[in-house]
């Protein structure tokens, strides 16, 4: 049985954050054209450029990295069809793994097993997430609107 070691996620430090923002803001103004690559320059340790061309989609991908190191999160890019252990996923909605194995068995999320082992695709994984946060922002709405009815103080 292989094990997969995943490397621990380090949060942005202050300098990294500043960095992220001013990179964030200069890629954005870049990004109004329509073409499909972008030639950038990145500069070695001896300060030499070197010109690379990149997909415009692969910038704005790195404009969204930058907004959240920028906001002080750790990221990490996960290819929508990769398949998730039991405990990634759970790790990624934020509850426990017990939970999650409940969330799979009631049909909640859907999976398939690798020999004894339950994956989920990313991809499931996101769509329930979207479908999770949409109901809660519903209730929420609800329970806002009932308290101003009710004039709880909550106005």
């Amino acid at each position: 049985m292989s094990t997969v070691i995943h490397p621990p996620f380090n949060l942005p430090v202050e300098r990294e954050v500043k960095a992220a923002i001013e990179g964030q803001r200069a890629l954005v103004a870049w990004l109004a054209t329509q073409l499909e690559t972008q030639r950038i320059q990145i500069f070695d340790d001896q300060n030499e450029a070197h010109s690379v061309e990149l997909p415009t989609s692969a910038l704005r991908l790195l404009v969204d990295i930058l907004a959240e190191l920028a906001a002080g999160n750790a990221v990490k890019v996960v290819p929508v069809h990769a398949e998730l252990t039991t405990q990634e996923a759970a790790d990624l909605l934020n509850v426990s793994r017990p939970h999650l194995i409940k969330l799979l068995e009631i049909g909640e999320l859907s999976y398939h097993k690798t020999g004894k082992h339950r994956r989920v695709r990313f991809a499931d994984l996101m769509d329930y997430k979207n479908r999770r946060d949409a109901a809660s922002e519903q209730a929420m709405r609800l329970l806002a609107e009932q308290a101003q009815a009710l004039r709880t103080g909550y106005e």
